[in-house]
């Protein structure tokens, strides 16, 4: 498996589902209010989203960075593969 394509296909949808969620959101909000004890401090963040880009865009989401997490693997599995040849002959990496 490609690990290039499917990192690509992975930014494709992250880009896909995070559109549809903030290209559709209307009357978002978003707050901070610092305190003293860090305990008191918090942050709100409010995204209103309705119909069907509050349905698919996480979905979306979420198939995106599952495509991110198995194009890491690919590339950890091809990168550990080529340094055991390079072990095996002896020789610098093609």
């Amino acid at each position: 498996m490609n690990s290039e394509r499917v990192l690509m296909a992975s930014i494709v949808l992250l880009a896909l589902g995070n559109g549809l969620i903030f290209g559709y959101c209307h009357d978002s909000t978003v707050g901070f209010n610092a305190a003293h004890p860090a305990s008191a401090a918090s942050l709100q963040i409010v995204i209103n989203t309705n119909g069907w880009p509050a349905m698919v865009g996480p979905v979306v989401t979420v198939l995106g960075i599952l495509l991110l997490l198995a194009a890491l693997a690919f590339a950890v599995v091809k990168e550990v593969s080529q340094r055991q040849g390079t072990a095996r002959t002896g020789g610098a990496l093609s």
